[in-house]
């Protein structure tokens, strides 16, 4: 047979046809080749956004059940004087206990008596003006009514003027640097209660520096071991955190007052009443203490003997 034959031949139209049937035949791979790149892509993206969930899930759970360091020695947020050692007043502080006035001098503040003993609670911001105020003035009689037994003292560090630091949040740094003193060396609180005012920076500046706060602390009499657990307690911020909820709640509300909130600092409560006179003038304010201690004295209800039935004769 010869390869002449014109029946071997393929016709046109059966050329064309054959090019229509691969031309398909090469669309359907590519479209099978699309879709599973398109498959592929979807799954990979699902991947990415489930690690993404999962690791901000993770993150916000560790956050949120991360527990918040809180200090020791703090009821209702205050820190207790448990001792005045280490403190140096000077002359020109007041003098606690008084004594009997010349004639034409001036009447000597009243001192509370153990009998009558006074609960002094005193709200801080170490950059209010007003609380060193009240510390140069006060310092000498309260350290006085504490040795003898005549006040429990308690300070409670707020951080309401942090936003009056250059950005550096003094107000908060020094609250919970007391905190600090108060869980590793409690029987220096109330010296470096007194440091932190006498050194108190200007408002708007940069305040003290956490070096220059341990610095308060060791002139406060914290020594080894406690001077290094108090150093970097200061420098980790340890209560920092818990010095903003301490401020959030007074803000709130006042413990043992009737509904008296945190409106600025001091603030000065005398068996849950607040002190409202000078806060530069010591005799007013240790009558304000004689006066609220001697109405919660008497006004506790005093047992009456019962008289016993004389026996029948």
């Amino acid at each position: 047979m010869s390869n002449d034959d014109p029946s071997n031949v393929p016709s046109s139209s059966d050329r064309r046809e054959a090019v229509r049937e691969k031309a398909q035949i090469v669309r359907a791979r590519h479209a099978r080749a699309g879709v599973i790149r398109m498959a592929a892509l979807a799954v990979g993206g699902l991947a990415v956004v489930g690690a993404v969930i999962a690791g901000v899930v993770v993150a916000v759970s560790s956050s949120t059940s991360a527990p918040q360091a809180s200090p020791s020695n703090i009821s209702d947020g205050g820190i207790a004087v448990t001792s005045v050692t280490g403190l140096s007043l000077g002359a020109a502080a007041v003098t606690a206990t008084p004594t009997p006035a010349a004639e034409g001098e001036a009447t000597p503040a009243p001192t509370p008596t153990s009998a009558s003993t006074a609960d002094i609670r005193v709200y801080v911001d170490y950059l209010a003006p007003g609380a060193k105020q009240f510390e140069l003035a006060n310092a000498q009689q309260l350290s006085g009514w504490v040795t003898e037994g005549a006040a429990q003292l308690s300070y409670h560090p707020v951080a309401m003027l942090t936003a009056k630091s250059n950005g550096t949040k003094y107000s908060l740094r020094a609250a919970g640097a007391a905190a600090c003193v108060a869980t590793y060396s409690p029987d220096s609180v109330f010296a470096f209660h007194h440091e932190l005012l006498v050194e108190q920076p200007e408002a708007s500046t940069d305040g003290l520096s956490d070096e220059q706060l341990v610095d308060a602390a060791t002139a406060a009499g914290v020594v080894a071991p406690a001077k290094a657990q108090v150093s970097t307690c200061i420098e980790k911020g340890e209560f920092m955190s818990w010095a903003k909820s301490a401020t959030d709640q007074a803000i709130v509300g006042l413990p043992g007052t009737d509904g008296l909130t945190l409106t600025g600092t001091p603030m000065i409560l005398v068996n849950g009443e607040l002190y409202q006179g000078a806060l530069d003038d010591p005799k007013e304010f240790a009558q304000f203490v004689l006066t609220t201690a001697s109405d919660a004295y008497y006004s506790t209800p005093t047992p009456t003997p019962t008289q016993s039935e004389t026996p029948a004769s």
